[in-house]
């Protein structure tokens, strides 16, 4: 029999934490060895934004490198791990409702592969993404991952790769920040994605440190999904608890036990 996989939702913070020995690096390694190695990752990446919900069907996906101004070692990384075009087709259909389409042109970009080279170093593991809808309010996003919920059941592991603190202009420091502000914001959020007030998370936006702590939605909504996605009452172990000017790398799992 399977084992039911984990949900992630991990903060993935600067693509530079590929290729160096960081806490963060740490701490992806560490949680994979607290759960069985999942048949297949289904990632929800803050850095693939479409028009309608899209799922990547390659059977080689590509490594995108989406980022300027980085050393070269870091443009040399490849994470070649094998897609699962016949998992994509099942998605498309989980998701059908939500209008979903097969992508053969995406591969799997840094929010993706900069954590997974430290999960799954060997690439051994078939590696999918389900596109950010720009159109979709919170509530829609939670509901996908929600649909995606039984492929957990399957041994397939859904990661959610964005930050709960994401301000490029604070962190590249030009514009103000307040560690205070962001600190709360982050304790709030995971305060709440544990204790299961889901609708807390949802209507982040009325949260007073929101517009400074999290003025990019596209990294806030990846937790959506891994909230969707997890059961009712399931724990939640939260990891990599760190929070730098701009940017915060709190990472929440469902699923992978009491470690």
């Amino acid at each position: 029999m399977t084992q039911k996989a984990p949900a992630l939702f991990v903060g993935h913070g600067s693509p530079m934490n590929a290729i160096e020995d960081t806490q963060s690096s740490r701490g992806w390694r560490a949680i994979a060895q607290a759960f069985p190695k999942p048949r297949a990752i289904v990632s929800i990446s803050a850095h693939w934004i479409t028009e309608g919900v899209r799922v990547t069907a390659a059977a080689r996906p590509r490594t995108i490198h989406d980022f300027g101004g980085f050393p070269p070692e870091l443009f040399a990384v490849q994470y070649p791990a094998a897609g699962d075009p016949a998992l994509a087709e099942r998605i498309v259909g989980m998701l059908a409702s939500f209008g979903a389409a097969a992508d053969h042109r995406w591969g799997l970009d840094h929010g993706t592969w900069s954590v997974l080279v430290h999960m799954y170093p060997e690439a051994d593991v078939p590696v999918l993404q389900v596109s950010l809808d720009a159109a979709r309010p919170p509530e829609q996003h939670y509901a996908i991952g929600r649909a995606l919920a039984p492929l957990r059941e399957d041994g397939v592991l859904l990661m959610g790769s964005g930050d709960i603190v994401h301000n490029l202009r604070a962190f590249f420091g030009r514009g103000a920040t307040s560690a205070d502000i962001e600190q709360q914001f982050d304790d709030d959020i995971v305060d709440a994605s544990a204790s299961g007030d889901h609708d807390a998370v949802l209507s982040y936006k009325t949260h007073p440190a929101a517009a400074h702590a999290a003025p990019d939605w596209d990294h806030f909504f990846p937790l959506f999904y891994v909230l969707g996605a997890s059961a009712r009452g399931e724990r939640a172990h939260i990891f990599n608890r760190k929070v730098f000017p701009g940017v915060s790398m709190t990472s929440i799992g469902f699923g992978v036990g009491a470690t």
